[in-house]
């Protein structure tokens, strides 16, 4: 077997599964589709609206087909991105460290900044919200009222993880373009570098957001280890975003200040510092506010901290933010893959 063969060969294999052949790559994927399919259409829960539940039914099969036909189609191009994610593991790690320390170098504080700005932002908001406009949260968790600086706090913890690790992952190619241009590098591990070393800081506020709650009565439990599970939904999320948006940041430079004024409107129509519940009653608003995959992430980091609910309980936004986060993942790894080649021209 020459060389070529054996390259051709080595990418019709997936991640951490061995030598499997391209067929067999798409079988697996479209029986788990056909499974995930049956699964939601056979579901049935008696105590919601009917009309509504046949509707999210449907968007979530349509979904699933067209996740199925991008991935059968282009099934060499999307899988090229997660198998050089997985070979280059271990060098991952390391440029993830050293990108989290060099960040701050050269500041008497060093790291201490990466939190400083977050805190005082939760500070200021609960100070304006509660404190002057007299805003109270009206949900009940375990019994107990649930003050409004953790259910702030559990929603801007997860958005400040979305909000660096999309900015930093977008702008990934262009801070490290002596790594573009270098022909035997390996740049696809470049966003998730970014995002990993954006996990450092959010798993110091994870452990903030679970202290906060425990001095407000909420003893952690079982069901606070889902926040590993959430932390896991987001870090795809941001991964499967990066890739498009890398790609395109390269062409045109303009794209970061779209997605910063996207991130500030994101802000406000994500249920953050608002109940959508209590702002919110209507079910059909509801249904367009959820369909924002980061409504997803927010409910279920409240979830972790004051609510006794399983992550599975939520049976279709689980479903819906799987499909959404893999359509987003085929889609940025098409764009990456066919874009990359013009990186070093352009940078």
């Amino acid at each position: 077997m020459n060389n070529k063969d054996k390259t051709t060969m080595k990418k019709r294999c997936l991640p951490g599964i061995g030598n499997l052949p391209k067929w067999a790559g798409i079988s697996i994927f479209l029986a788990g589709a056909i499974v995930l399919a049956l699964i939601i259409v056979l579901h049935y829960n008696p105590g919601a609206d009917q009309e509504t539940e046949r509707l999210k039914k449907i968007c979530a099969c349509t979904l699933i087909a067209l996740s199925c036909a991008v991935f059968s189609v282009y099934y060499d191009r999307v899988t090229v991105v997660p198998l050089e994610l997985w070979d280059n593991r271990q060098l991952i790690w390391q440029m993830a460290v050293n990108d989290f320390k060099k960040r701050y170098a050269g500041s008497y504080l060093g790291a201490v900044w990466a939190f400083t700005q977050p805190v005082v932002t939760v500070l200021m908001y609960w100070f304006v919200f509660e404190k002057i406009f007299g805003m109270k949260s009206e949900i009940a968790g375990r019994g107990l009222d649930v003050p409004y600086v953790i259910f702030l706090m559990a929603g801007l913890v997860p958005w400040f993880y979305f909000t660096e690790g999309l900015s930093n992952g977008t702008t990934s190619l262009l801070e490290y373009t002596y790594l573009v241009k270098k022909v035997v590098f390996k740049i696809s591990i470049l966003p998730l570098i970014k995002i990993i070393a954006a996990t450092f800081t959010h798993m110091f506020f994870c452990l903030l957001l679970v202290g906060a709650g425990w001095i407000a009565g909420f003893t952690p439990s079982v069901y606070t280890l889902q926040i590993f599970y959430y932390m896991f939904c987001e870090f795809m999320l941001m991964l499967a975003i990066s890739f498009a948006t890398s790609a395109i940041q390269v062409f045109f430079r303009d794209l970061m200040q779209i997605i910063n004024i996207g991130l500030q409107l994101g802000q406000w129509a994500t249920p953050i510092l608002w109940n959508l519940d209590a702002v919110v009653p209507d079910w059909r608003m509801q249904w367009i506010i959820k369909l924002n995959p980061m409504t997803y992430i927010v409910g279920g980091y409240r979830s972790c901290i004051y609510e006794e609910r399983w992550f599975f309980e939520h049976f279709y936004s689980s479903t819906y933010f799987w499909i959404v986060v893999v359509g987003l993942f085929c889609m940025g790894s098409l764009i990456f893959k066919r874009s990359k080649i013009h990186f070093a021209d352009v940078l």
